[in-house]
C-alpha cells in the first residue's frame, strides 16, 4: 500500500466515524476532530526529507494497512498484574484503544479529583476537557492530527487546587493483532490546578508479538506551585510501532517531569514538548531505552524557557546492541526575557555491538543574555580503561562489562521516586539485558 492509498483510507475511515460513532459528540469536539483531519490531510506523512525526522521512516507504518479495531479481545486480570508495579493500584485499563472496566480499579477519591477514561468525561460533555482538550498539543505534527480526528478515549486526569492524590493513577493501554494489524489513538489529558499534586503512570504494551499501531498523545498542564511526576513505560510488542508526543506546560513555581522508558516496539517515536511558562518553574526529562535486534528508537525533544528563573534538566541514556539504532534530537529554547535560565541536557549512548547506530543533535537557541545553558552527548563502547580497571581487581571481562551496562542503565532509574516502580523497571532492565547476553552477574 502506497502513500496516497494509506492517506485515502484514512480520509475514509474519518468520513465514516465521523457519520457514525462520533455524530453524537458535542460541536466543539465534532470540530477539533474535523481540524485534526484537515491537517493531517495537508501534511500527510512525515518523510526522511524533512530534518525532524530524517533519520526516521515512517514506510513501514504507511505499509502496514492497519485496521480499526472491532471487538476487543478477551483479557484476564492476571495478565494485567504484570504491569502494575503495586498491588492494589490504582488503575484504568484499555485494551485495543478501548476502556476495559473489568479489569480496572478505582477507589474513592477525594472530593473534586477526576481519574476515568476520556469517554467517560466526553459522554457527559465535561466542562475541564472541553476547557483543555487540544490546548496544548501541536497539530504540526501529522500523527497529533491523526489522533486528534480518531480521539475517542484515553485518560483524563483532572486535579483541583491544593488536592495532593497520595496514589499512584495507573494508565494501562494494551494491544494485540489476534485480528490482524490495528491501530489505536489513545488520548490523554492531565491537569493538576495550583497546589496541587499527582504521579501517573503510562504503560503501553502487546499481548502478543504481532504487529500494530500505538499512537499516542498526551497533554499535562501544570498549576501554580504544583507538581506532577509522570512515568511512562513502552513495552510494546516486538513488530509494533509505537509514535507518541507528550505535550506540557507549567505555570509559576511548578514542578513537572516526564520520565519515558523504551524497551519494545520495532519502531519508536516519541516527540516531547515542554514549555515552562511561569516563573520558577523546575522540569525533569529522564529517559531510558533499551534496544537490540533490529529495532529503532527515537526522540524529539523541545524543552521552551518562555519565563524567567526557571531551570530544567535533561538526561537520556541508551544502551543500543545488534542492529538497533537510536535517534536523538533534544533542542533547549531561552525566549527572548527569559533571564536566569539553567538548563542542562546530555544524551549518553552506549553502543554493545559494532553493528549498532546512534545519532545525537543536541541543540541550543538563546535569546537571552544572562542564562546558564549547556548540552553535550556521547556515543561508543565500553571504556576500555574502567574495564581493565575492574578486571585488575579480580572481577570477570564478563562481570565487568555487566556491572557497567547496568550502571548506565541505573544512573537513569535512580531518579524514578516511586520505589516500586523503580524495582519493577530495573527487574524489566535486567531481563532484557540478560536475554540479550549483555548481563551477566550484575546488580
Amino acid at each position: 500500500m502506497d502513500k496516497v492509498e494509506t492517506m485515502d483510507r484514512y480520509l475514509s475511515a474519518f468520513k465514516a466515524f465521523a457519520g457514525n460513532g462520533a455524530a453524537a459528540a458535542p460541536a466543539w469536539l465534532q470540530e477539533l476532530r474535523e481540524v485534526g483531519i484537515s491537517q493531517f490531510a495537508a501534511l500527510g506523512f512525515p518523510s526522511t526529507r524533512q530534518e525532524r525526522w530524517r533519520f526516521t521512516s515512517v514506510k513501514p507504518i504507511i505499509e502496514g494497512a492497519f485496521a480499526f479495531p472491532g471487538s476487543a479481545p478477551r483479557v484476564v486480570p492476571e495478565q494485567v498484574a504484570g504491569y502494575v508495579p503495586e498491588e492494589d493500584a490504582l488503575r484504568i485499563v484499555f485494551v485495543n484503544g478501548s476502556y476495559d472496566e473489568g479489569l480496572s480499579s478505582v477507589p474513592e477519591l477525594p472530593a473534586g479529583v477526576a481519574i476515568e477514561p476520556l469517554a467517560r468525561a466526553l459522554e457527559r460533555d465535561d466542562e475541564r476537557v472541553r476547557t483543555h482538550l487540544g490546548r496544548l498539543a501541536s497539530m504540526k505534527n501529522p500523527f497529533t492530527a491523526l489522533n486528534t480526528a480518531f480521539a475517542v478515549d484515553g485518560a483524563f486526569v483532572f486535579v483541583p487546587t491544593g488536592v495532593e492524590l497520595k496514589q499512584t493513577a495507573n494508565f494501562i493501554f494494551l494491544s494485540d493483532s489476534v485480528a490482524g494489524p490495528q491501530v489505536s489513538h489513545p488520548r490523554n489529558l492531565i491537569v493538576v490546578e495550583d497546589g496541587a499534586r499527582v504521579r501517573v503512570i503510562e504503560t503501553y504494551a502487546g499481548l502478543d508479538g504481532g504487529s500494530y499501531l500505538t499512537n499516542a498523545v498526551t497533554e499535562v498542564l501544570v498549576g501554580d506551585n504544583a507538581r506532577v511526576d509522570c512515568y511512562r513505560v513502552q513495552r510494546e510488542s516486538p513488530q509494533a510501532y509505537h509514535i507518541a508526543s507528550t505535550h506540557s506546560k507549567q505555570r509559576r513555581d511548578s514542578w513537572y517531569s516526564c520520565n519515558p522508558v523504551v524497551l519494545g516496539a520495532e519502531l519508536s517515536r516519541h516527540d516531547v514538548w515542554m514549555v515552562l511558562d511561569g516563573e520558577g518553574g523546575e522540569g525533569l526529562l529522564n529517559g531510558l531505552y533499551v534496544m537490540g535486534d533490529n529495532q529503532h528508537v527515537d526522540h524529539n525533544t523541545v524543552i521552551e524557557h518562555a519565563k524567567p528563573r526557571c531551570e530544567s534538566h535533561e538526561y537520556f541514556n541508551g544502551i543500543l546492541d545488534d542492529r538497533s539504532r537510536a535517534v536523538f534530537n533534544g533542542r533547549i529554547v531561552v525566549r527572548p526575557g527569559a533571564q536566569k535560565t539553567d538548563s542542562k541536557q546530555t544524551n549518553n549512548n552506549l553502543l554493545l555491538s559494532e553493528h549498532a547506530r546512534a545519532d545525537s543533535q543536541p541543540q541550543l537557541e538563546i535569546y537571552a543574555d544572562d542564562v546558564k545553558c549547556t548540552h553535550g552527548a556521547t556515543l561508543g563502547p565500553l571504556d576500555d580503561n574502567t574495564l581493565f580497571y575492574l578486571q585488575s581487581r579480580g572481577m570477570s571481562a564478563k562481570a565487568a562489562q555487566s556491572m557497567l551496562t547496568y550502571g548506565f542503565c541505573v544512573e537513569i532509574l535512580d531518579r524514578i521516586e516511586i520505589p516500586q516502580l523503580r524495582d519493577h523497571l530495573e527487574e524489566l532492565v535486567k531481563n532484557r539485558l540478560e536475554a540479550s547476553h549483555s548481563l551477566e552477574g550484575a546488580g
